[in-house]
């Protein structure tokens, strides 16, 4: 959990040092037709550690605007054009290198595309999807929503240097 200046300051330490950094969002479900709510986290993923960044907590907007525009990491996710899109009516920035997972399957004649298929299929594990319709925006997460937002941006990382080492990116 990024909580502090000096969490931030590590964090973009490892960040900006990647070659690649698995990434997701996490907003609380909406219920009623036509509410919808914008992001609540941002989880990034390196090869040390995953960050888990509560966007109502402080400004991160340096950090993760930096991080979604610098053109030499490579940021994967999956399914990330909506995710972006709301991403950037919370923190402004011009993504470079941002990659779609389940386009690049597709490419490759996939039919199932997203994490928890693709992560079955070519890292072996199952990605439970237990804690997804939890309250995201919640001042103190639980254990398990922590688990579930950090193991969704470090699939995503995986899953490119699965795809990397195959040939498919």
């Amino acid at each position: 959990m990024v909580a502090s200046p000096q969490d931030l300051l590590r964090a973009w330490e490892d960040l900006a040092r990647e070659p690649a950094v698995g990434w997701d969002t996490e907003t609380r479900p909406a219920f009623k037709v036509g509410e919808s709510y914008l992001p609540s986290l941002v989880q990034a993923a390196t090869a040390r550690a995953v960050y888990i960044f509560q966007l109502a907590k402080m400004d991160f907007s340096g950090v993760l605007g930096g991080l979604f525009a610098e053109p030499t990491i490579v940021k994967p996710g999956i399914s990330v054009a909506d995710d972006l899109v709301k991403l950037k009516q919370v923190i402004p920035f011009q993504e470079a290198s941002v990659l779609d997972l389940g386009t690049v399957a597709k490419r490759h004649g996939l039919k199932q595309t997203g994490l928890r298929n693709l992560a079955g299929i070519f890292l072996g594990m199952r990605v439970t999807k237990g804690s997804k319709t939890t309250n995201w925006a919640a001042p103190k997460l639980t254990a398990q929503q922590v688990n579930y937002a950090a193991t969704d941006a470090w699939a995503c990382r995986e899953l490119y240097l699965k795809f990397k080492e195959l040939g498919m990116v």
